[in-house]
């Protein structure tokens, strides 16, 4: 019997084969290229790969689509919140100016009137001034009618504060009525803003470049620091918060007083201030970073016009530091004032303290008390200012006036020299009229999914927004900070006097509690009733942090 020759052929084999050698044939043919290609080279040492690492995680926060989403990720990193610089509206203590400065890397600029844009809508402010002048009279009467001014005691001085920042807000929104009653039918942009009174303003952020304390320092080098490792600079986390009287706000910006190819002019910039900001006289305290424009995100009117703000807090001032100082007060408290609104806008716009700005936003200011008046214009270029862009160029810059008479006097119910510029200045700023810009306002922010409102996962959707606004709240945790004790301090950390008792405090079991990230818990337990029927062994929520 005749064998037959069976012949099998494997297809997918050959392929194999051959494309394999196709590879390594195109590896061969492109072994050499006309210029070299050499891998980056790394810096391997300690710092470089903690700044590598901070880089990644500020890219990945780029990254993320939505604008609540940025917002916890900035908090990730401590559970209890940040030891941020606080740099409130309204506490300014003394020679605040330097350190206002550098802490928002703005330049100021002293002027005696509004800049070269507000010139084209001068003829019609004046006429819009002898319109509303006889209205404006009566409401300065009506609102300073009974008043009397006399301070002699501490007491005294808080009262008064109190009662002048009062009449202070029915003043401004008295005004804010006339005005915007008369300009509604003549500028398009008046009717369709909102305006918003005794608004949350907050804003969170880092600045580089500030020295360490001496203990600090001493504690590194006993922890097996290099001298000069030990005594690097820290990021300072810093947040501002105020709430200014009233607010005007629109769906465009504001158009840029200075082209923003200007920024980075050498005249622009600010000293450093490197000391730390206790020795000033501002305090540190524990909390989430927060920036809040006075809306919550996906509002329509997500720009600033103009905000007001009282200046009672000058009258609690001590007199020793001189009318000089309280005059940089007013200044200072313009440049915070004005960089924490504009930040917490360009928050909401997709940029943080780690992604920069792509485009200047601007803001005005008016610092009054129904009579003295103050006018600033601030544009905002740059918000990156931590250890790892210091050599930043850009600046932001602000220019303001000095207090302005409203009016003389008040005799016999009637005003008294009623000042036109002044009133003419506060129209012009009204008058200023937003425009939309060509180039994209959210280039950090997803598509699709902009705000948490646009996430179609029920779930995700519900439970980003509860964390966030929980976070915004800054309610105390479950579990308070933990402490120190000053007994402790003394017998067990300074001089080791309790050594047979049990370690269960956390500076005696080596760790930090402060180093704890914001996902460092439990998930909230699903009892099981309400688990999936019918079997299901998923005991915790499903939690949806941004993953930085």
């Amino acid at each position: 019997m005749q064998l037959l020759k069976v012949h099998r052929t494997f297809p997918k084999l050959k392929q194999l084969i051959t494309r394999r050698y196709a590879q390594a044939l195109q590896r061969e043919q492109d072994e050499y290229t006309d210029q070299p290609n050499y891998p980056p080279i790394l810096d391997m040492t300690p710092n470089g790969k903690k700044k590598r690492e901070r880089e990644t995680t500020r890219q990945n926060i780029k990254n993320i689509n939505t604008v609540e989403e940025k917002q916890i990720a900035l908090n990730m990193p401590r559970y209890y919140g940040w030891e941020c610089v606080m740099l409130n509206e309204d506490k300014i203590p003394y020679n605040a100016m330097p350190l206002v400065q550098y802490y928002t890397r703005t330049h100021f600029k002293p002027v005696e009137s509004l800049p070269d844009v507000y010139q084209d809508s001068s003829s019609m402010a004046d006429t819009v001034v002898q319109e509303i002048k006889s209205q404006i009279e009566d409401c300065i009467v009506i609102e300073n009618e009974g008043i009397q001014r006399k301070i002699t005691t501490v007491l005294e001085k808080t009262e008064e504060e109190q009662r002048e920042n009062a009449q202070t807000r029915n003043i401004v929104k008295q005004i804010n009525r006339i005005i915007t009653n008369n300009l509604s039918d003549k500028v398009s942009h008046i009717l369709s803003s909102q305006v918003d009174y005794d608004p949350r303003h907050e804003a969170f952020w880092f600045v580089g470049g500030v020295d360490l304390p001496p203990k600090l320092i001493s504690s590194r080098r006993k922890r097996g620091w290099s001298v000069e490792d030990a005594q690097q600079p820290l990021n300072r986390p810093v947040q501002y918060l105020g709430i200014p009287l009233l607010t005007l706000r629109n769906h465009l910006p504001l158009k840029p007083v200075i082209p923003y190819s200007e920024c980075e002019n050498p005249e622009f910039k600010v000293a450093k201030f490197s000391t730390i900001p206790k020795s000033v006289g501002y305090v540190t305290d524990y909390r989430h970073g927060t920036n809040i424009p006075g809306f919550w995100p996906g509002d329509f009117d997500e720009f600033g016009l103009i905000s007001y703000h009282g200046r009672g807090h000058l009258l609690v001032r001590p007199q020793s530091f001189g009318t000089e100082d309280n005059l940089e007060a007013l200044h200072c408290q313009a440049m915070k004032s004005s960089f924490g609104w504009l930040l917490a806008q360009a928050n909401y716009q997709g940029f943080t303290t780690y992604n920069d700005l792509t485009y200047p936003l601007v803001t005005q200011t008016v610092i009054t008390n129904g009579n003295l008046m103050s006018f600033y214009v601030y544009q905002l270029n740059t918000i990156s200012m931590h250890d790892d862009n210091l050599d930043n160029p850009k600046h932001n810059i602000c220019m303001g006036t000095k207090p302005m008479n409203l009016y003389d006097t008040i005799e016999d119910g009637k005003v008294k020299g009623l000042n036109d510029d002044v009133l003419k200045m506060l129209v012009q700023f009204y008058l200023n009229a937003p425009e939309e810009r060509e180039h994209d306002m959210k280039p950090y922010l997803g598509k699709e999914e902009q705000f948490v409102a646009d996430i179609e996962d029920d779930n995700k959707r519900s439970w980003l927004e509860s964390t966030y606004k929980h976070l915004m709240s800054n309610r105390p945790k479950h579990n308070l900070l933990p402490e120190i004790y000053l007994w402790e301090k003394i017998y067990k950390i300074q001089h080791n006097t309790r050594f047979f008792e049990a370690k269960r405090r956390p500076f005696e079991l080596g760790f930090d509690p402060f180093i704890r990230r914001l996902d460092d818990h439990l998930p909230p337990y699903i009892p099981k009733a309400l688990r999936p029927y019918p079997k299901c062994r998923k005991k915790f929520e499903t939690t949806y942090y941004p993953k930085v």
